[in-house]
């Protein structure tokens, strides 16, 4: 069974950094492109950033991009996304994914 486990949410000021982990069980990790998703209050999911499977670049969504850097350690079954200069509309729920799954959520809240 696959189990993708987030962490490292918490309350930050804008302007300030985050960074989210991802552990990953249950899967042939290196096999897999992974992705990062966030879902803001009364909206959908949106596509933050994603990683190949043997990538060490990502693709991000414009809003992200320049503050934002992907990365993933095979060996570890990891993978991170690190956000600096956090705005208001970064406030969200983000979820790491990957194939078919997708991890339970980790909260972040950006206010002052």
């Amino acid at each position: 069974q696959v189990h993708l486990v987030e962490s490292g949410g918490g309350l930050v000021q804008p302007g300030g950094s985050l960074r989210l982990s991802c552990v990953a069980s249950g899967i042939v990790f290196g096999s897999y492109g992974m992705r990062w998703v966030r879902q803001a209050p009364g909206k959908g999911l949106e596509w933050i950033a994603d990683i190949a499977q043997y990538g060490s670049d990502g693709n991000y969504i414009y809003s992200a991009r320049g503050r934002s850097t992907i990365s993933r350690d095979n060996a570890k079954n990891t993978h991170d996304l690190q956000m600096d200069d956090l705005k208001t509309e970064d406030q969200a729920e983000y979820f790491c994914a990957g194939g078919q799954a997708q991890g339970q959520g980790t909260q972040d809240t950006v206010s002052s």
